[in-house]
């Protein structure tokens, strides 16, 4: 069974860009890059198109990033970015569904299709969002594939959907402004990566802009595989450093293979494995 190649990148919300056109390259580029030279899928932070906001005139500079993106911007993405056998996830943007609610979207590319998942939890600073919706589950090169946002890592009745699903990597691109935002997506993260068996990635936001939605952000690039006897020579905790700008990149080679032996193992506990039974909660 092939590994995978999973490249983690930070993104700089402040990079200077002249042009729409040029702010979008500053991620299609680096995707390019990335498969160019031999990642599989590619990972952006939360809120990575917010930068946009810059060359949004009117007040509402929310909804001006989401017309902006779909009516300028990813058709262009659409053109450069539809490559077989490569995946990335384009961060996420300001999207208005067809129902015209205003969601926060992840754009995912995956061999040549668009797929997206929305947040599902929102911050209270995300009062412009409408959440909700399902955890969206895809199949990359036989590899069951998800995306969560940020806070949906935290929130473990989404880890209990997933469980039975036979997931095998959990990506979570994310944006925080301080280092306890940071801690509860990398200890939730680690956690996610035990409880469903998984690989886990996570890459954060970073940089500053004057935007009252994403002004300071850290963040770091993690990754986590679970802690079973398959693993037990691989390196399952990768947190990495904490970041506060700059373009960063996390290379890392999923092995898939020891993925798949775990869930073949008798004689040991894995909580990925078991049957959630109904817990009665007794007050004392």
């Amino acid at each position: 069974m092939r590994p995978l190649t999973l490249h983690l990148r930070t993104f700089d919300i402040g990079a200077p860009a002249d042009t729409p056109e040029e702010y979008a390259a500053l991620l299609a580029d680096r995707v390019l890059e990335s498969w160019d030279s031999g990642a599989d899928i590619v990972v952006f932070p939360e809120f990575s198109w917010m930068g946009l906001e810059r060359f949004i005139t009117g007040a509402d500079k929310i909804t001006g990033v989401a017309e902006m993106f779909r009516h300028r911007i990813y058709q262009d993405l659409t053109i450069r970015l539809s490559r077989p056998d490569k995946a990335a996830v384009f961060g996420t943007v300001p999207f208005r569904t067809d129902e015209g609610i205003l969601v926060n979207r992840a754009p995912v590319m995956s061999e040549g299709r668009w797929l997206h998942q929305d947040k599902i939890h929102l911050t209270p600073w995300e009062s412009s969002f409408t959440g909700g919706g399902p955890v969206h589950l895809w199949t990359f090169r036989g590899h069951r594939v998800a995306v969560v946002i940020c806070l949906d890592v935290e929130v473990p009745e989404i880890s209990a959907a997933l469980r039975g699903s036979g997931i095998d990597l959990l990506l979570v691109p994310s944006a925080t402004d301080n280092v306890l935002g940071v801690e509860r997506i990398s200890r939730c993260a680690d956690a996610r990566a035990v409880e469903l068996g998984c690989h886990v990635g996570l890459c954060h936001l970073v940089g500053s802009a004057e935007s009252a939605l994403v002004d300071e952000n850290m963040g770091r690039l993690a990754v986590y595989s679970p802690s079973q006897s398959t693993f037990l020579h691989h390196t399952r905790q990768d947190p990495g450093t904490i970041l506060t700008d700059g373009f960063h990149l996390k290379s890392v080679i999923l092995d898939m293979a020891a993925l798949a032996a775990t869930r073949t193992l008798q004689g040991e506990t894995d909580p990925s494995r078991l049957t959630a039974a109904s817990v009665r909660v007794v007050t004392a």
